[in-house]
């Protein structure tokens, strides 16, 4: 152990900002967000809205959202490229407006099945068709307003189908109730009612699990985007391993991100954990400790960041209740599994789980598949991993553009061997 003392300079989060960027442009009135994330799926994000006719400028003090206070009212074409969050935020958001609007991206993002929203959404009074034989991308929307009710909503594939749908509530006609069937990633629904009450809105959660959210629209305000949970997994993790400490700035327990839990599951692996009002620091405290289970439905996008690492356990350590992250940017469980392999760790895996076995991993070529999970998290293990290297070091702007910048900055001495080859600056 080292002793060595770092500070992580994490961008905002891409659920926030993604979340802030909607709730602003349904406003009425021009809201700022500061600290915004800058990377591929927010870009396209915020293009997408400009698209729909919502402006937004960017500064040095943020992004600022000229809400009109109501939906899209002319139609048109939407390149979600390939944001996840896009293709399941921007529908329920133009089917409270009226004209017919076509959601569209790429090869990647048409994998990823959007069916249980276009059911929601034909229940609430809009035509939404998908395409088969997934049942995603392009997804067309016939809007005349979105009536409100009751409906239950199958969110077993992803919880943000539920988010789209909140979020979309006080646009709409009456008060709505919902319920998500097979809820995964239960935090991210909780962060969405946070940020959609600071813009103003009503939302409440009941026993049972239905949330209702009444009619009312939308204010405008001024938020600050806090840093990327998921993203600082991987520091996080790189101080586990490496027996350095790692602090992030603006992360402390008053953060809405689930995914900060995560440095819980580095605490049950040896690692010393300080969570503070404003920060959060993780410290290696020497070998990984294995030998457990541990559930990360709810934080399905960090299970990559311990798997990678996990060979360097003393024990085998089993992730569960992450069938959801199949049908991610790519299958996540095979992607990891593949690449362990090619590295000569033993794996065993199930429709929800993986186990990861102790041992002496070597060198290889990982294989991202345009994943910028996979390629971050298998950075970390190339910490330790002399001769690790990446068949897509670009992927990781979907992101954090300048991560293969940062982790060098904070590890020089361990990156610069693997990032010539991995990455360019």
């Amino acid at each position: 152990m080292t002793g060595t003392a770092l500070t992580a300079r994490i961008p905002g989060s891409k659920s926030i900002t993604n979340r802030a960027l909607l709730l602003a442009a349904a406003a009425d009135g021009v809201s700022l967000l500061r600290s915004p994330l800058v990377s591929e799926d927010t870009v396209a994000f915020r293009e997408a809205l400009i698209g729909l006719g919502v402006p937004v400028e960017t500064g040095p003090d943020g992004w600022k959202v000229c809400g009109s206070g109501r939906a899209p009212a002319a139609g048109g074409t939407v390149w979600c490229e390939d944001a996840g969050t896009a293709a399941r935020f921007l529908p329920p958001f133009a089917a409270t407006g009226a004209g017919t609007f076509t959601f569209d991206g790429t090869g990647q993002l048409r994998a990823r099945p959007l069916r249980p929203l276009a059911d929601a959404l034909g229940r609430l009074g809009a035509d939404a068709r998908v395409a088969e034989p997934v049942g995603g991308l392009p997804l067309t929307v016939t809007a005349r307003g979105l009536t409100g009710g009751e409906l239950t909503v199958d969110a077993s594939l992803s919880s943000q189908y539920l988010t789209g749908l909140l979020m979309a509530g006080p646009l709409m006609r009456r008060p709505l109730t919902v319920r998500g069937q097979g809820l995964v990633s239960r935090p991210y629904i909780t962060m969405t009612q946070t940020l959609m009450r600071h813009f103003g809105a009503y939302v409440d959660e009941f026993e049972g699990g239905a949330i209702q959210v009444l009619p009312g629209g939308y204010r405008a305000a001024e938020f600050d985007v806090e840093p990327d949970a998921s993203t600082a997994s991987y520091f996080f993790a790189a101080a586990a391993v490496t027996g350095t400490t790692v602090t992030v700035p603006g992360l402390g327990r008053g953060s809405v991100q689930g995914d900060l839990g995560f440095v819980e599951v580095l605490r049950r692996a040896g690692a010393r954990v300080e969570i503070g009002e404003r920060e959060t620091t993780v410290t290696g405290t020497g070998p990984l400790r294995g030998g457990f289970d541990v559930d990360m439905g709810d934080i399905s996008d960090t299970f990559m960041t311990l798997a990678a690492v996990a060979p360097l356990a003393d024990a085998p350590i089993t992730v569960h209740s992450i069938a959801h992250a199949r049908l991610k940017e790519s299958d996540r469980i095979a992607a990891v599994e593949e690449n362990l392999r090619a590295c000569g760790i033993r794996t065993e895996s199930g429709p929800d789980r993986l186990t990861v076995h102790p041992g002496r991993p070597a060198a290889a070529e990982i294989a991202c598949r345009r994943d910028h999970r996979i390629a971050m998290a298998f950075s970390v293990l190339g910490l330790r991993v002399p001769g690790i290297t990446l068949d897509d070091p670009s992927c990781v702007g979907k992101t954090f553009p300048g991560f293969h910048a940062e982790l060098e900055r904070l590890f020089p001495a361990r990156t610069r061997p693997y990032s010539g080859t991995t990455t360019s600056h």
